[in-house]
């Protein structure tokens, strides 16, 4: 054992002139410190080969030398190597036996809390599947129609091919709308042999209500890793509960696509958080390494957007690798796991020609360019070390260069309405387009309202939050500023050294919620991709030993042993949280359990039925899009538009069929709703008669000022404050025709020679679409 330990000290002890580390590491070869580059030229020139090798011996030998380490350590101690074992063993399964019961609690309440909610197991299936709403109903008719299909294999085709949903146009279901989970579930279902036990729609809720117990339980382990203590794991699990309202949308949208991916990208942050901690041991770090793989192809599949939050992730990894923070190796391995995730994906998504221009995949070819510049440059040149000055602003230049040629040379078909938004939202342009004024209205793409915050600090989670991370960001700075200087990084870093910041899993989430939150701070539906993080990271503050100590080491404290206070923090603080949490909200919570709500709509019932009835099956039917998705859901007839945002064509439908809510001729209405092959016009009295808190942000005021109707003194909807376009005092463009849904109920000509009412009740009406007319134009 002495003999091993002696080559050991002297690679620490000439380590610390130029190497950047304790050890030599391949992290160590391949980097250095920001400026002191030039000592380590002869290091840097060996082979990929020869660096692997050197990786491989040193990985074994760490996992060698780690016990007999503890067992020096034990000795001192006088504890034996069976005590430590059984110790560690006993915090393992306990730890874990703590996360997985913490998930499972929450899916059975997820689960309670919407049979409460809409008495689901007392409802016919019509009226269960009325509570799926827009597009949430298109999704679960999907999954449907699978599980109808005579096969596996003509189910997908079916959806691949679909003609049968919106009229005149077919289009590839899996591709447009990321049918992936939908197809995973009819598997289940029907390879389980689930036909005889339970019915499909509580088998898919179930996967829901599941992953949402994966999600908290990904949560947990988070925390517990950065802290070291299960504690933080529960505490995290009690907050990401209590604010459900801001962390989660499952109560209100269960088949949309973030439910069913956030927990696997929980599950790849948990992985990569265990990835990026220093002196892993290979096994553990192998585990990390292909669970990383695993959830981050799952999660490119399950959401179309998912690119889009891996490029923040990238982002975060790219500034932790640019301080050396962390070990380039690592950080490198996360990118080539982006870059075969986008090629399978890529694969597999039809050849969806998005994730070739997704900034992800310029960022990475990027990030690849930039090192092999920096790896071909001759080290401690002049020009060696301006590149690593500039290194961030390289990256940058060129990832904004790649994927403008991308762009340029791939056709695709990204949707450019969320550039269009992206301007108006930041005020560079102004715009009158119905479907761009629509979104901008959208509750979801506002700026985050007072009672978010009111609430984060009310379950005392937003206090502790801002504590952390100022102790965090203090404590990377310190480590900035050394790695400036000159001064390597620890190795290993010890509680009473008081230095959080050198740790590169706490460096990624605190630059992770920071970019996360700067999005959640411009978007409120962002807030259900941070406040989960913010859950997590508070809870690891508070419960993180190292994070008080680094806080005693600013504040010079003698009075009290350092240490000792540290970890009588760490156990206090998150103990009297917890407690306060469980007195004020645990009540609550079961009130919510406990009582008794009432979902029914009996009119939206009276619809489908009648129209399951009484309508043709070749029928088509034209109506605002959140409607058209429950109305192919319980009758599955066609319909001429669908909730859906990603596609300009329906993006352009919506708009359309909108206009019969507009200040419109019946003619132009007939000949828009003829174009596409409608048979039966359904016009809501929500609509038509709605009275918004704001003006300017109802449908038919949108309409108007699409359709030049409303002189607007301003560009609508930039802001809360500037949605007021029109005042009562506002003046009126000319237009000869009434509001179209209005004049129509009056049964008076020229409305009745193109519609005939055929059914109506206190919120539908509904009028078939004469097919003989004659007019001139």
């Amino acid at each position: 054992m002495r003999e091993r330990s002696r080559p050991r000290g002297r690679r620490e002890a000439g380590g610390g002139g130029g190497t950047g580390g304790a050890e030599a590491s391949p992290r160590g070869e391949q980097r250095g410190d920001l400026a002191a580059g030039g000592s380590r030229g002869p290091a840097m020139e060996e082979g990929a080969a020869d660096l692997r090798q050197r990786k491989k011996q040193n990985c074994s030998e760490s996992d060698k030398m780690a016990p007999e380490q503890r067992n020096k350590e034990n000795s001192k101690l006088g504890r034996s190597p069976k005590y430590m074992l059984i110790q560690r063993f006993a915090k393992l399964f306990f730890g874990c036996l703590a996360a997985v019961t913490s998930g499972m609690m929450y899916a059975v309440y997820l689960s309670t809390y919407h049979e409460r909610k809409f008495w689901f197991s007392s409802r016919q299936e019509l009226e269960r599947e009325i509570t799926f709403q827009g597009d949430s109903a298109i999704y679960y008719s999907f999954y449907k129609e699978l599980l109808k299909a005579p096969s596996f294999e003509r189910g997908v085709y079916e959806l691949t091919h679909n003609n049968k949903t919106v009229s005149l146009k077919t289009i590839n279901a899996v591709q447009q709308m990321t049918l992936y989970p939908e197809l995973i579930a009819s598997v289940l279902y029907q390879a389980s042999g689930s036909e005889e036990v339970i019915e499909p729609v509580y088998f898919y809720i179930g996967i829901v209500f599941g992953l949402q117990g994966i999600y908290v339980t990904a949560l947990f382990v988070t925390s517990w890793v950065m802290s070291g203590t299960w504690l933080a794991g529960m505490l995290t699990v009690a907050w990401f509960i209590i604010n459900r309202t801001d962390t989660t949308r499952i109560d209100y949208s269960i088949p949309s696509r973030e439910n069913w991916a956030l927990p696997y990208f929980a599950c790849q942050v948990a992985a990569l958080t265990g990835y990026l901690k220093k002196n892993l041991n290979c096994s553990a770090e192998k585990f990390c390494y292909l669970l990383v793989n695993a959830s981050t192809y799952t999660f490119m599949m399950m959401w179309e957007y998912s690119h889009y939050l891996l490029f923040v992730q990238a982002i975060s990894l790219f500034l932790l690798d640019s301080f050396s923070l962390a070990q380039t190796e690592k950080v490198h391995e996360v990118y080539k796991i982006y870059l075969f995730s986008l090629f399978l994906g890529y694969l597999l998504q039809f050849e969806n020609s998005a994730l070739l221009v997704s900034p992800l995949l310029s960022f990475i070819a990027a990030l690849m360019l930039s090192k092999c510049l920096q790896m071909n440059m001759k080290k401690g040149t002049f020009m060696s070390r301006l590149l690593k000055v500039m290194y961030i602003y390289l990256v940058l230049t060129v990832a904004v260069t790649l994927n403008f040629l991308l762009k340029m040379c791939v056709p695709h078909k990204e949707n450019e309405h969320l550039l269009k938004f992206i301007e108006v939202k930041l005020g560079l342009n102004t715009t009158k387009n119905f479907t761009m004024n629509w979104l901008l209205c959208q509750e979801s793409l506002q700026a985050p309202s007072q009672d978010f915050f009111l609430r984060l600090t009310q379950s005392s989670l937003l206090p502790f939050y801002i504590l952390v991370l100022i102790i965090c960001l203090f404590s990377v700075t310190q480590v900035i500023f050394r790695r400036i200087c000159g001064e390597p990084l620890k190795e290993t870093v010890k509680l009473e050294d008081g230095r959080i910041g050198e740790r590169p899993e706490i460096v990624y989430h605190v630059i992770h919620t920071i970019l996360l939150g700067c999005l959640a701070m411009c978007l409120e539906g962002m807030k259900y991709l941070w406040t989960p993080y913010v859950c997590m990271l508070a809870a690891f503050g508070v419960c993180s030993p190292e994070l008080w100590m680094t806080l005693f080491k600013w504040l010079r404290l003698k009075a009290v042993h350092p240490i000792l206070l540290a970890l009588i923090l760490s156990m206090a603080v998150p103990t009297i949280i917890g407690f306060s949490l469980w007195k004020e909200f645990f009540p609550r919570i079961m009130t919510e359990l406990t009582e008794l709500q009432e979902f029914y709509d009996p009119d939206t019932v009276e619809l489908m039925t009648w129209i399951k009835r009484q309508a043709p099956v070749a029928a088509v039917f034209a109506g605002s899009p959140q409607l058209m998705g429950v109305i192919k859901l319980c009758t599955g007839w066609m319909v001429s538009s669908l909730p859906l945002y990603n596609d300009d064509d329906l993006l352009k439908r919506n708009e359309n069929i909108y206009q019969i809510y507009s200040k419109r001729s019946a003619e132009d209405i007939y000949k828009i709703l003829t174009s596409y092959k409608a048979n039966f016009l359904v016009i809501e009295d929500s609509i038509c008669n709605e009275v918004g808190p704001v003006r300017g942000c109802r449908v038919k005021d949108l309409l108007d000022i699409a359709n030049g109707h409303v002189y607007t003194r301003e560009s609508p909807v930039t802001s809360r404050q500037s949605q007021v376009v029109c005042e009562e005092d506002d003046n009126y463009a000319y237009s000869k025709y009434g509001r179209f849904c209005h004049e129509i109920k009056m049964n008076y000509s020229p409305y009745v020679n193109y519609f005939t009412r055929v059914y109506w009740n206190r919120s539908y009406f509904v009028y078939r679409i004469n097919t003989v007319i004659s007019f001139q134009s």
